[in-house]
């Protein structure tokens, strides 16, 4: 079987959409093929994610540096991996993971090693000469996504009175990705113009959507749900609501006040576990929402339980922190029957071969898996490519403002061109 030998493997330090230092990693092949890797970095991040190893020196970058990541790569992880099959990325992945000996990949920074292994991935396609997302997913990556745009932002993406993270739009009257990115644009273009009517901020925040001060979270679907009317579309039928709860943050807040349930710490409202339950199915009844992300933290297992059991037949329950694309954590919650869904963040893992593992256990036994970008992000759409090799049916990317959220669904519209 050909084989193509690693030439050489260099990192170093870039910077990200929200102007803090982050990792890029570029793999040589012995054809002279390239590929490199941006590493996004978020900032609502769940307790049990690979580690991001950052240089912790406050006189630089307030210690968010990579200096150590890079270091890592250049030194250790290049020394190691020259001259290995680019085109076995399993036998990588593993090279990588046993070189770092951690659970969490504390040694060498998960930052390093998942640039590493994407960088070699991208190498690899490159020296095939076929598209990315043929070389992840074969002949059987062919299938769209749909678009989860965050339009409205809050938590801990904006500096608004908003406590949950994002208030999503999914066009699922679309017939193909380019009509879904028309119907999620025009929403996007209508909302900017009712803020301004209502006197409302169009400051954008992390992931380019919306960050107005609102009397309360209900008020933003309430926008939404008007911008979709006087964009001529119909709400249930061609547009549904999406949420991203991020109750962990709510959960950590309400620790600070020395409490057991969740705060809504930017709208001074606190809810027992008991009252979040019954919040989160009262806003399903009360809206067309089809998607909750994180609707509890990522310790409550049994209330997770108890919610999904209650409405996980009609909307999509979806855990980021609470399975942070880890196998592990996905095997527990199929096991207890909680949530359906599972948001899949390769910096959350580590490697690429994990993150595909992953996906398939959440195939095997019917969970949806929803590709997702970070907050703060690059330019780099390899998740564009991802969505469409594993047929992942939805991936989140922000809204279509900031270029490092555009470029990904500008290459989805690549993608689909090259399908037709």
């Amino acid at each position: 079987m050909r084989k193509m030998p690693i030439k050489d493997i260099k990192a170093s330090q870039i910077f990200d959409s929200r102007g803090n230092p982050t990792i890029e990693v570029t793999a040589i092949l012995d054809d002279g093929s390239i590929g490199s890797s941006k590493v996004p970095s978020g900032a609502s991040t769940g307790t049990y994610e690979a580690y991001e190893l950052r240089d912790g020196d406050y006189q630089i970058f307030n210690g968010l540096g990579v200096s150590k990541a890079v270091d890592n790569v250049n030194k250790k992880i290049s020394k190691n991996l020259i001259d290995e099959d680019a085109y076995n990325q399993e036998l990588i992945d593993n090279m990588l993971i046993n070189l770092d000996g951690t659970k969490n990949k504390s040694k060498l920074g998960a930052n390093a090693i998942l640039g590493t292994s994407l960088a070699i991935a991208k190498a690899a396609s490159n020296s095939l000469k076929i598209p990315l997302y043929r070389y992840l997913g074969g002949i059987f990556g062919h299938k769209m996504p749909m678009p989860m745009m965050n339009i409205l932002n809050g938590g801990k993406h904006s500096s608004n009175n908003l406590s949950i993270q994002e208030f999503m739009i999914v066009p699922v009257g679309a017939d193909s990705f380019r009509e879904s990115m028309q119907m999620c644009v025009e929403i996007y273009q209508v909302l900017k113009q009712l803020l301004k009517q209502k006197g409302l901020s169009v400051s954008v925040g992390d992931e380019g959507g919306f960050a107005p001060n609102l009397e309360n979270d209900e008020e933003a679907i309430k926008l939404i749900l008007e911008a979709i009317d006087m964009a001529g579309l119909k709400k249930e039928k061609d547009v549904k609501i999406a949420l991203d709860v991020a109750s962990s943050e709510m959960r950590e807040e309400a620790k600070k006040i020395q409490k057991e349930g969740y705060y809504f710490w930017k709208t001074d409202e606190y809810k027992t576990k008991d009252e979040m339950i019954k919040y989160i199915i009262k806003l399903t009844e009360k809206y067309p929402i089809m998607s909750v992300e994180d609707g509890l933290s990522e310790e409550d297992w049994k209330e997770w339980k108890e919610l999904t059991s209650k409405i996980g037949k009609k909307v999509d329950l979806v855990g980021d922190d609470l399975f942070v694309t880890n196998k592990e954590r996905l095997e527990k919650g199929i096991k207890n029957n909680v949530a359906n869904s599972i948001l899949i963040k390769p910096n959350q893992i580590g490697t690429l071969t994990e993150t595909l593992e992953t996906i398939a256990l959440a195939k095997e036994d019917g969970y949806k898996t929803i590709i997702s970008h970070r907050s703060g992000e690059t330019e780099d759409t390899f998740i564009a490519d991802l969505s469409v090799a594993v047929n992942a049916g939805q991936i989140k990317m922000g809204a279509p403002c900031r270029s490092e959220r555009v470029a990904k669904y500008n290459r989805l519209l690549k993608i689909e061109e090259e399908l037709m």
